[in-house]
């Protein structure tokens, strides 16, 4: 996130028309991203209840599988948007007069993205091996890399003339590679997982199955709301550059905002699912409690300090003092936003480590397309009033999904799959897992 914003930073001082041309392009590469979480979601989820049920085979298995998961993933959505690009500008609403600036940029970002999906599947089973530290390491080197490199290339270096944005994506495409090589490195000498080539595409059907029971109902929920966020940013592309400058540069404050609990519901989701693999259901139980408590507190303080310094830390991205008082007043709304928001990364990882996947997607859906679409139409648009519109539309949704995810785990709606995961883990399949 650290290194989203710095990047913000520095093409906004090339312009506000290229910092929305880039923000943009970012978006459709995050878009197609999250369908590699199919794939590392549910290797991550299934890996934790393998190594609680103390069965490392089955781990072993998981983890390998994944990977040939992700690379069929990254090729086939690197060759959409490589190929596709000019039309994906267009269904975003982006002014045609900056395809220049976001196109090339976007290309390079669809050749990055198959280094990003083997990226995710090595860092998900390290994270559910516990190795987070170890990961948090490797995202700072390729974040170092990135940045460095990218700087460098933007303005230009040696005999190397100036890149502008398009030296970015060059930039990430090196980096990502360089987090490739450091995280087999990691898997070989830290979690005994020596990957065998076939294994970058041979695709193993039991196992796939497996992770895309959790996989593709949580990576559904995510498709959506990304799908939903695409929508209403079309919408505010329509406003003008000014507006979708101002929300690329708000969302990049407040994605430190909401770091808060990203990071407690990873931590949850981890612990929760050596519990459940363990049959310790109390334990998961009181460990999400615990969660909500720390993650609500923590969210509305960093949301406090983000709004009283919001016109500072928009003053590094732009000297537009309407884009200045435009944002500062989103930041506000953050107050009324991120606590239910914090609901949903809680406990949405949670009961996903139950095995409880899919109450999320019918639960979230709905919302993300009536709620947080409609709203952000009602008001933005056909009200009139703009960016306040489209963000009180993002918290009703927060809220909405917030509340319903914490009532399903307060009446112990999890509870059945808990057992059901149990059951699989320390079952028939599991023995063929250690004996395998």
């Amino acid at each position: 996130m650290l290194g989203g914003a710095v990047l913000v930073g520095r093409v906004s001082q090339i312009s506000d028309d290229t910092a929305a041309a880039f923000a943009l392009a970012n978006q459709i590469f995050l878009a197609f991203m999250l369908l590699f979480r199919i794939v590392s979601i549910g290797a991550s989820v299934v890996v934790t209840q393998y190594l609680g049920a103390a069965d490392r085979a089955g781990a072993e298995r998981i983890a390998r599988a994944a990977l040939a998961g992700c690379t069929w993933t990254g090729v086939v959505c690197g060759a959409v948007v490589m190929l596709g690009a000019q039309p994906l500008l267009r269904l975003m609403q982006l002014p045609p007069d900056l395809d220049s600036i976001a196109m090339p940029y976007l290309i390079a970002l669809g050749l990055g993205l198959l280094f990003d999906a083997l990226n995710l599947a090595l860092s998900a089973v390290a994270r559910a091996y516990a190795y987070t530290r170890s990961s948090l390491l490797i995202s700072v080197m390729v974040l170092v890399v990135h940045l460095g490199l990218g700087l460098l290339l933007m303005a230009g270096v040696g005999p190397l003339p100036a890149m502008g944005v398009m030296g970015l994506g060059v930039a990430l495409i090196l980096s990502r590679i360089v987090g490739l090589a450091t995280g087999l490195y990691l898997w070989r000498a830290v979690l005994q997982i020596r990957p065998r080539l076939a294994d970058l595409w041979h695709l193993r059907r039991r196992e796939l199955g497996e992770m895309l029971h959790i996989g593709l109902p949580a990576a559904a929920e995510n498709i959506a709301y990304r799908l939903s966020f695409m929508i209403i940013l079309s919408f505010v592309a329509a406003m003008g550059p000014a507006a979708l400058a101002t929300h690329s540069y708000t969302f990049s404050i407040m994605s430190f905002i909401l770091l808060a609990g990203l990071t407690i519901g990873f931590g949850t989701e981890i612990i929760v699912g050596h519990r459940i693999g363990a049959g310790r259901l109390h334990e998961a139980n009181q460990q999400v409690h615990a969660a909500m408590r720390w993650g609500l507190g923590i969210t509305l303080g960093v949301a406090l300090l983000a709004a009283l310094a919001g016109k500072p830390l928009l003053r590094l991205f732009t000297q537009d003092e309407q884009i200045v008082e435009a944002g500062a007043q989103l930041l506000w709304l953050c107050l009324l936003l991120e606590p239910g928001r914090t609901f949903n990364l809680v406990v949405i990882n949670g009961l996903r480590a139950t095995g409880d996947a899919r109450f999320p997607v019918l639960a979230g859906v709905v919302s993300m397309f009536v709620v947080a679409v409609g709203l952000a139409w009602w008001l933005g648009v056909h009200l009139g009033w703009g960016l306040p519109g489209v963000w009180l539309a993002f918290a009703a949704d927060e809220w909405i999904r917030g509340l319903s995810m914490a009532a399903r785990w307060h009446w112990r709606g999890w509870l059945g799959h808990a057992h059901a995961t149990r059951r699989r883990v320390r079952g028939p399949w599991g023995v063929r897992g250690r004996q395998s």
